[in-house]
């Protein structure tokens, strides 16, 4: 299933003062910065998978349309892995506050 360009070009303006380098995975477009990856455009199961701080997992699982993300059927993928669903995301102000959650824990994993 192809990821939703759409998406990914918001994603991509989101994160456009960055050093970006995208990937194909998950089945999706991932955006890695420092070769970390801290968004996925999905192509289904979330619109929008992200890597977000295990101590704010509970936080941010309260955000209306997010849930746990999964690695199919079942299998969660942990704490701190988030997928948002495509309708919590339409307002530009929706996907900044997950990119800026992304952010948040990519600066707090670069100290490690």
């Amino acid at each position: 299933m192809a990821h939703d360009a759409e998406l990914a070009d918001r994603v991509r303006t989101a994160l456009s003062d960055r050093a970006v380098r995208e990937v194909r995975m998950f089945g999706g477009l991932a955006f890695m910065v420092d070769e970390k990856m801290v968004a996925c455009v999905s192509g289904g199961g979330g619109a929008l998978l992200v890597r977000v701080s295990r101590s704010r997992d509970a936080e941010y699982l309260a955000v209306r349309g997010a849930r746990r993300a999964e690695m199919g059927k079942g299998r969660s993928m942990g704490e701190g892995w988030i997928a948002v669903d495509e309708d919590a995301l339409m307002e530009d102000e929706d996907l900044q506050f997950w990119v800026d959650a992304v952010l948040d824990h990519h600066a707090g994993a670069a100290g490690r």
